[in-house]
């Protein structure tokens, strides 16, 4: 059961209307690394989570996550505040309107008109959230990976996001919203490394002729770097790969039951293309040849 609690988890306070800048926080609000993504990401994953420990952890930070949804969408709806009764009062001649809406270069006129000034679920840009932002697999190593690195990237948006204003209280919430991005980062990782073995993920090994086999596919006139993610530790380096590697000719085949070879067969030969043509065709035609070729 959720209860909603009127206050917000962190205190805010907005220097004056912005609208340009509410448009660039929606991507916290409604794009691929915010709040509502993480909150449906590790909701979803809680639900079905077996060990009891790790759906706490999950359910816990999907919660929080919905409280910093709450942050961000009342920080947007206070930078559009101004715009919010402007349109609907039509305060201002419309020239200045516009020029108020659109002063700062972006697109918040566009969150202004569609959606009265309050937050929408779309990201910066406008492009509306979708629910294949969640990544989920199902597998809790392959999950917490893709928890520590959604919460990493939210991390790097609020960076961008405190670079972008210089108004003290909205750049000391999003200084709060980037740390708690940080804890959940540790959680996650250490809820990954409380499963032993972790890696490789799921229950199949891989085959060990390949898993530690490092493919040289970037050619160039420069030698190719070289670091710990190709040499040493066991790493086999293979400097010129060529098809196949399993040791066959590279050839794709398939054992089909005779009457379904002598069907295919038949396509071929009808489909057949005779190299020694050189029919006259509508390109040539169009540009001229079609006389040259009489």
């Amino acid at each position: 059961m959720f209860v909603h609690n009127k206050r917000l988890q962190y205190t805010v306070r907005v220097a004056g209307p912005n609208p340009g800048l509410a448009n660039l926080l929606l991507e916290q609000f409604g794009g691929p690394q915010g709040e509502l993504a993480a909150a449906m990401r590790y909701f979803t994953q809680g639900l079905a989570e077996l060990d009891p420990g790790r759906k706490d952890l999950l359910m816990d930070i999907a919660t929080e996550e919905l409280s910093h949804l709450e942050i961000i969408g009342s920080i947007v709806g206070m930078l559009n505040r101004g715009a919010k009764g402007k349109l609907a009062e039509a305060a201002e001649e419309e020239a200045d309107l516009y020029r108020s809406l659109t002063g700062a270069g972006n697109d918040s006129h566009i969150t202004s008109l569609l959606y009265g000034g309050g937050p929408a679920l779309v990201n910066s840009a406008g492009v509306p959230w979708t629910a294949a932002y969640v990544d989920s697999i199902g597998e809790p190593t392959a999950d917490l990976r893709s928890n520590i690195a959604a919460e990493a990237r939210a991390k790097i948006v609020y960076e961008r996001l405190i670079n972008v204003t210089d108004d003290p209280g909205i750049r000391d919430a999003l200084q709060f919203l980037m740390t708690r991005e940080l804890a959940h980062q540790v959680s996650f990782e250490k809820a990954l490394h409380s499963i032993q073995p972790n890696f490789p993920q799921g229950k199949l090994p891989g085959n060990p002729k390949y898993t530690r086999t490092y493919f040289n596919l970037s050619q160039g006139d420069e030698p190719a770097p070289r670091g710990p993610w190709n040499q040493g530790d066991g790493w086999d380096y293979v400097a010129d790969p060529q098809p196949a590697i399993d040791g066959g000719d590279g050839s794709a085949s398939v054992e089909l039951p005779s009457e379904d070879e002598n069907v295919v067969q038949a396509l071929k030969q009808r489909t057949a293309s005779d190299p020694d043509s050189n029919p006259l065709t509508g390109a040539d035609l169009g540009s001229g040849m079609a006389e040259q070729k009489k």
